[in-house]
């Protein structure tokens, strides 16, 4: 009986079926960069808040105040008796009430001196000029409550973790195409929620799920598009990568757009339901049937495959090689019980954790360089495309191993370099710190390939949500650490980020080479890979 590999080949590697999937399935690239980097435009802190007296908006609607009108008469007096106060998260401590002049509310105070009536701080009575332009003034998440919007973002990040565990396992378990139909539909629903949840809490629980769900299509997508290609092929995941910029580049133009944030809410996770027609046109991975002891499946599949082709399968394809694996259920013993298979696994996890650290770390320390947020994340995005160009010149030609460890080493020298470059010559730290996240971008793009290249097909969905879990990990812990080492020394983060870089890349050159070899199927292979 031939192999699958024989069989992919005779039916095309890539020709028009395997184009119009994958073309398909990019389209997710787009929509979860959206859901990852959402929190940006959804979480802007407006400039123009104040705090409100008690008993002010009764007192404004009699009187008929603008907002103009209410806040020069509740922030200004503020402002001039206490130059250090922007009247955000403090107020005077008085109420107003019928008996307050509408002309005149602070003379019933008499000759007192406004800088000597007594201040306290504002809890929950926040005004906002523009109170449905982001979940900050939706939600008053401003002063105090400024915490919650980095919770926002780390909720969303456990999401991406529990989901890498959760639908990782499904998919290998129940299918690819079910898992990721389910996860799309999964998004959608999650995402509608979160533009009309009632409070801060429920917007917490559904973006946690939409989290979730969001990285069973990512990471389902990926291998589907992976196993239905020939060895020659795979770095159509790289490419899968570019539509993930194209979604970085995309976001900042729907905001510009959409001036609130339950429009641009909507508008990243509408897009999710048209996934849903994919059940019509995207077939099971027939890699995965076959280990499912499907073989009759597999090979409908694979002649459906050729006539679109326009290739012909020989009649004496009637029987595919299957795995003589006894079908099981996938777990994390299964990736560390064999020396190759524990090797590949404990590299890839912290290749997967440092390359999610270091570049969520340069992305917030290079910051916002202008005052245009619109124009400076499209740019931000741009500088990730020459990434994926690099890697498409070079992994078919050098390999995989080579641009991996350089990509990262020459990361971590940058960041080295830029911990100790002058502030006086700040184009050159810019330059050189650019050139950081550079390498950090290839070598992140560069692991999704080769970690769905060491796995077999048994494992594979679950090995790669499993060790992109550390991603996620990573992502949570970056923020804290870049912050907090900066407040002992500006440049402590990029030192560690250095040196997490250098030994990652020196680490990835002891993976095996998959340059040009067919996809393992059993644990087995995967031990013969040198």
């Amino acid at each position: 009986m031939p192999s699958f590999d024989e069989v992919l080949k005779e039916a095309g590697e890539f020709g028009r079926f395997q184009k119009r999937v994958f073309f398909l399935l990019c389209q997710t690239g787009i929509t979860f960069s959206f859901l990852f980097a959402s929190v940006v435009f959804l979480g802007q802190t407006p400039d123009n808040y104040w705090c409100r007296i008690p008993g002010a908006a009764e007192l404004s609607e009699r009187c008929g105040w603008s907002l103009e009108e209410e806040q020069n008469f509740t922030v200004l007096p503020l402002r001039l008796g206490n130059e250090s106060s922007s009247g955000k998260c403090e107020r005077l401590d008085i109420a107003w009430d019928a008996s307050v002049s509408c002309a005149s509310p602070l003379a019933r105070y008499g000759n007192r001196s406004v800088g000597n009536l007594p201040l306290t701080a504002c809890h929950d009575n926040w005004v906002y000029k523009h109170p449905h332009s982001s979940i900050v003034s939706e939600y008053n998440l401003v002063c105090s409550n400024a915490w919650m919007l980095d919770l926002s973002q780390a909720i969303l990040n456990l999401g991406f973790l529990a989901g890498a565990f959760t639908l990782g396992y499904a998919a290998d378990r129940y299918g690819r195409i079910l898992i990721y139909l389910l996860s799309c539909l999964g998004v959608g629903i999650c995402g509608i929620i979160v533009a009309f949840a009632p409070n801060f809490t429920v917007f917490l629980i559904f973006r946690f799920l939409q989290g979730v769900f969001g990285k069973g299509t990512w990471m389902t997508c990926y291998v589907i598009v992976t196993e239905i290609v020939g060895s020659d092929q795979r770095i159509v995941g790289i490419v899968i990568q570019i539509f993930f910029t194209l979604g970085i580049m995309i976001l900042p133009g729907i905001a510009y757009l959409v001036p609130t944030w339950q429009g641009i809410q909507l508008a990243i996770s509408l897009p999710n339901f048209l996934f849903l027609l994919y059940y019509w046109v995207v077939p099971e991975s027939p890699r995965w049937l076959l280990t499912r002891k499907k073989g009759e499946k597999a090979l409908k599949i694979m002649h459906n495959i050729a006539k679109h082709n326009g290739k012909y399968l020989s009649p004496h394809y009637s029987e595919i090689t299957i795995s003589n694996d006894e079908v099981s259920n996938p777990s994390f013993l299964d990736l560390v019980r064999t020396p190759r298979m524990r090797r590949n696994t404990l590299i890839l996890m912290y290749a997967w954790f440092t390359s999610a650290l270091i570049y969520q770390g340069l992305v917030m320390r290079l910051g916002i360089v202008g005052g245009n947020l619109y124009l400076d994340f499209f740019i931000s995005g741009a500088v990730e495309l020459p990434a994926a160009l690099l890697i498409l010149v070079t992994i078919d030609r050098i390999g995989r191993r080579l641009p991996f460890g350089i990509s990262n080493i020459v990361a971590g020298i940058a960041c080295l370099i830029t911990a100790f470059l002058p502030e006086d010559v700040p184009w050159l730290k810019t330059t050189v710190a650019t050139l950081g996240r550079l390498g950090i971008t290839m070598a992140f793009e560069i692991v999704y390939l080769v970690n769905t290249e060491l796995y077999p097909t048994t494992l594979r969905n679950f090995g790669v949500s499993l060790c992109s879990s550390l991603c996620d990990l990573g992502g949570i812990i970056a923020p804290f650490l870049l912050f907090r080492l900066a407040a002992i020394w500006l440049e402590l983060p990029l030192i560690i980020f250095s040196i997490l870089a250098v030994v990652c890349g020196l680490l990835v050159l002891l993976l095996p080479e998959t340059k040009g070899i067919s996809l393992p199927e059993t644990v087995e292979d995967v031990e013969q890979l040198s």
